[in-house]
């Protein structure tokens, strides 16, 4: 099955292209997400953060912080939709490699590169912007989880270009 790789390529290739746009995606709403999930953990919206601690805190503090921040300063929040757009942007990119992988593999790289960039990068600027710990490390899931559908492409990618 000569094709069988380029299908599986194409199917990564889609699956990734979805997950950075849904994930660009949800940095347009933070105020209302933040508020959503403050009210599914339980925490109250007249309540102060040091009512809580360990992760309640911490989306309690988050909530917060962006709601007073939109609220008085909305032009902060214009960080965040090119946060949004660069995700965006970034999926489209990987158009080429749906289109021709072996051509643009590239790319692959590229996002391998991104992906471990993430890890250094949330546990230098997490501690800079006190971030704590344990959400340093679902910031570096991302950047795990990333490069596993990527390392499988590479790897049909290599079949493919062997025949």
């Amino acid at each position: 099955m000569k094709n069988e790789p380029l299908r599986k390529i194409r199917l990564l290739t889609i699956f990734f292209i979805v997950a950075l746009v849904l994930s660009g995606l949800t940095a347009f709403p933070l105020v209302a997400e933040l508020r959503m999930m403050a009210s599914w953990l339980g925490i109250d919206a007249q309540a102060t953060p040091e009512t809580y601690t360990g992760l309640k805190y911490w989306i309690a503090l988050v909530n917060e912080g962006l709601s007073n921040t939109s609220g008085q300063y909305p032009f902060l929040m214009y960080g965040t939709d090119w946060l949004a757009f660069a995700h965006i942007v970034i999926a489209v990119a990987f158009i080429g490699l749906y289109r021709e992988p072996v051509r643009n593999k590239w790319i692959i790289y590229w996002g391998m590169i991104a992906c471990t960039g993430i890890v250094p990068l949330a546990f230098i600027c997490g501690t800079i912007r006190e971030i704590p710990f344990y959400w340093q490390l679902i910031d570096c899931s991302f950047g795990i989880f990333g490069i596993i559908p990527l390392y499988f492409m590479h790897v049909y990618v290599k079949k493919l270009e062997n025949g």
